[in-house]
């Protein structure tokens, strides 16, 4: 793993992922709701796209949950990150897993860009843009990352005062699902904004779904209801 700098990074962001490095395949640790979420996202992308076979970019990967599940599916994977300490627990269950079509490297979106423009099949970028200070450069590098008619998928969190509530009330302070302070609410995005970075990266925005939390059954599900988490889908034009 090489490490490079970039100019789009919260450091205090970084410090709150890597204090947590340790548990990040701990099932029923603050990652608990990825290891959840997981089986959903994975099958909504592999179904868009058949990831066997395919090259694939994990943009800000953490511990490698969803990259390794895509390298499971037959992808050739390769998550970054700028969070040293999460990549390195990422490279260790790798080692432990023997799961080999996965690598990993400590470089920026935009630094990777610069070296390997459109060269992924498809680029995923989830739970992450609410972590960044500027998410339009972030997207803008992954549209530069993927081959024209490749796919590209991103989620985050809608900005609006039912998401305060659930994402950061009810997450965060009522049901415990994640650690205090994992998010702030002005760094949410509504899909409007998400599809506007998207045409100004020159990508065709295909599908939103969303992610529904039930609080009595502690289940996901993907559905219509986009009011909080949700995902989308887009191509660049071939």
């Amino acid at each position: 793993m090489s490490s490079t700098e970039s100019n789009n990074v919260d450091h205090s962001e970084l410090a709150k992922f890597s204090a947590l490095a340790s548990k990040w395949w701990d099932p029923n640790s603050e990652f608990r709701p990825l290891h959840e979420i997981n089986p959903l996202r994975l099958n909504w992308i592999d179904e868009r796209v058949g990831l066997k076979g395919k090259r694939v970019l994990d943009v800000g990967c953490g511990g490698g949950i969803l990259s390794e599940s895509m390298a499971r599916r037959g992808a050739d994977v390769l998550g970054i990150d700028l969070a040293e300490k999460s990549l390195k627990v990422a490279e260790l269950h790798k080692l432990e897993t023997g799961v080999n079509n996965v690598n990993y490297r400590v470089v920026s979106a935009e630094q990777l860009a610069s070296e390997e423009q459109a060269t992924f099949d498809v680029v995923t970028c989830l739970e992450m843009l609410e972590h960044v200070p500027d998410p339009a450069q972030t997207i803008q590098a992954c549209a530069d990352l993927c081959k024209p008619g490749g796919w590209l998928f991103f989620s985050t969190i809608n900005r609006n005062p039912k998401s305060f509530v659930f994402a950061i009330v009810g997450a965060e302070y009522v049901l415990n699902l994640l650690p205090k302070g994992t998010h702030e609410y002005k760094k949410f995005i509504k899909p409007s904004e998400l599809a506007q970075y998207a045409r100004h990266a020159k990508l065709d925005f295909s599908e939103i779904i969303g992610l529904v939390y039930n609080p009595l059954t502690k289940v996901y599900r993907l559905a219509r209801d986009t009011d909080v988490n949700y995902m989308v889908a887009c191509r660049k034009p071939a």
